[in-house]
């Protein structure tokens, strides 16, 4: 899926109204989205639709962020329905009425995130949240929430129409944390957590003591399971950081954390910190990531210049005269996150330093 951003389509007027509303409202939360209608209804900031609205969705499909529909549901499900294919690929897809009343969260609630922008659309209009996933109308987090949360990839994805059952049906469920993961242990709080050593000590747990479970591990599992068991596999998220020579400390901190808490990333879940080798010697940046939790990688000059990323920041002129290189945290985060990692917080400067975060299976 490219990043296109969200897409916002609108059939008729006032439909159009309450999609510049919607796009207002993304736009303050830092979400991008343009809004797209029938020539017909052409005016400033509405991006035409030039196909019939059916071609319109199959080509927009796999290329946007999300897809939130203007318009009687029935329409776009009848727009969508041919093009479905997995929960885990699917984009969101978002249904509001013209009038502007009610959002209501249709497709890849969960893992796609379908029913946070869902809550993000109606609060920023003013409307009303329709969500009818069982564990969102239970109050209960599902094995897929978590994975898309907490930033893992789940390996068997199989399994999760029996786990989720057991979770909406108070079933009596454990998460397992195998070795030596860091998880915030608050947003397992509908599970019982343990944690052991081996994968084999986490199987022997769930099936002899529960009636389902997650095991969120590092590596993937080939062992199996008698009770229905989500495996869920950590995702590697790397930091990447530069800093002026006189950045205190604890403004190192605080922009990590301010950049971490705009994606929604816990600080458990980094599994290392990257930057440019002439900073061996910056103590605040040394100190500053020992008082983070996770290990700092070095990387040369040569090694950063040889990052090719398709939507890398512009370079700093100044950056590149001083270290020989147009820029550091976006590239050093790629770099140690490793192959097929994407950028999913680009370069964000404060307090003289500047973070990137990359992340890769």
């Amino acid at each position: 899926m490219t990043n296109q951003g969200i897409t916002i389509v609108a059939i008729t007027r006032r439909g159009i109204e309450t999609a510049l509303k919607i796009q207002k409202a993304l736009d303050i939360c830092g979400l991008g989205a343009i809004v797209y209608a029938p020539k017909k209804y052409s005016q400033p900031g509405v991006t035409t639709i030039e196909t019939n609205f059916a071609d319109f969705i199959k080509e927009n499909y796999n290329k946007t962020k999300a897809l939130v529909a203007v318009m009687a549901s029935g329409i776009i499900i009848r727009a969508v329905a041919p093009l479905l294919e997995s929960k885990l690929t699917d984009p969101p897809v978002i249904g509001v009425d013209a009038a502007g009343k009610f959002v209501i969260s249709l497709l890849s609630g969960h893992i796609g995130g379908a029913n946070d922008l869902t809550r993000t659309i109606a609060m920023g209009i003013n409307a009303i949240p329709v969500i009818t996933t069982a564990s969102d109308a239970l109050g209960k987090q599902s094995a897929d929430e978590l994975a898309r949360t907490m930033h893992l990839s789940i390996q068997n994805p199989d399994s999760l129409v029996a786990v989720n059952s057991a979770i909406v049906n108070d079933g009596h469920l454990a998460a397992v944390l195998v070795g030596d993961i860091k998880m915030p242990l608050e947003a397992l709080s509908d599970f019982d957590i343990k944690k052991v050593q081996t994968s084999t000590e986490a199987i022997e747990i769930i099936d002899t003591y529960y009636d389902a479970g997650i095991i969120i591990t590092q590596k993937p599992l080939t062992l199996k399971s008698k009770k229905p068991l989500t495996i869920l596999n950590a995702k590697r998220i790397i930091v990447g950081l530069g800093a002026r020579k006189d950045t205190p400390t604890k403004d190192i901190v605080t922009t990590v954390e301010k950049a971490l808490e705009q994606i929604h990333v816990p600080l458990q879940r980094v599994t290392a910190f990257a930057t440019v080798d002439i900073k061996r010697s910056s103590q605040p940046m040394i100190d500053a990531v020992e008082a983070l939790g996770a290990p700092l990688e070095f990387l040369s000059v040569d090694a950063l210049r040889s990052v090719t990323y398709a939507d890398l920041s512009p370079d700093s002129a100044m950056v590149q005269q001083k270290i020989g290189v147009g820029g550091v945290c976006e590239r050093a985060a790629l770099l140690i996150a490793g192959n097929n990692s994407k950028l999913i917080l680009k370069k964000t400067k404060l307090n003289g330093t500047t973070v990137a975060v990359a992340e890769a299976e």
